[in-house]
């Protein structure tokens, strides 16, 4: 999902975090793991679309994910249209974002989409059947950027004691079916893009953050 940065954050980049190659990877081992067929530009690329929330297409797209949400800005045409995608039967997933400003930031600008006083958010007790979509989640794996990790030597906290704690959190619909999930204090989707690029890094995060991205995409598909 591509869309305007109003604030900086630290080692953020916006939308372009973790694009493209952290959604590609994820289809790889969905084909893979499970019998659901994926849509291949050539041999190990599968396709990944960047659609603004403006665009006609996004009714096309049954699953969005945003990186770096803390930095984001919706304007009035991009909310109306994100409201209207996920009152219609859209899911979105933000991930990677970090501290008490990016949630902030976040949930004042998912509010204009989606009033506060309508759709609240509660943590996801791993009780809940999305974690257990196809593989059992046991715990919410804070994932930091590789970078990070490897400078902090090895630490996962990338803001420190103010983030110590990940979180999976959910907005539902009056249904009660989950339609935005939240990973905050987490990069999920380092696990997938990194995953080539050291064994340590994969073996500590790329294992529980594919059983996380799985679980949550089948949840999105069948939901």
């Amino acid at each position: 999902m591509l869309y305007a940065s109003v604030r900086r954050e630290a080692n953020g980049s916006g939308w372009r975090t973790d694009y493209p190659w952290a959604q590609r990877n994820l289809l790889i081992r969905l084909s893979e793991l499970t019998k659901t067929r994926v849509s291949w530009h050539k041999a190990g690329y599968p396709h990944v679309w960047l659609v603004r929330l403006t665009d006609p297409a996004l009714f096309g797209c049954p699953y969005l994910m945003a990186s770096d949400v803390g930095t984001i800005g919706l304007s009035p045409e991009e909310a109306n249209a994100l409201r209207l995608y996920l009152h219609k039967g859209g899911f979105l997933w933000v991930d990677d974002f970090w501290g008490e400003a990016a949630w902030d930031q976040w949930t004042r600008e998912l509010a204009r989409a989606m009033p506060a006083s309508e759709y609240t958010i509660n943590d996801v007790p791993l009780d809940d059947p999305i974690f257990r979509s196809l593989m059992q989640v046991k715990k919410i794996p804070q994932v930091p950027g590789i970078g990070f990790w490897r400078a902090a030597g090895g630490r996962t906290s990338e803001r420190g004691e103010e983030t110590a704690v990940p979180h999976f959190r959910a907005m539902r619909d009056r249904h009660g079916r989950i339609i935005v999930v939240m990973t905050h204090n987490t990069d999920v989707s380092n696990s997938w893009e990194r995953e080539t690029e050291d064994p340590r890094y994969f073996y500590q995060f790329s294992i529980d953050g594919y059983a996380l991205g799985i679980d949550v995409m089948l949840y999105a598909m069948t939901h």
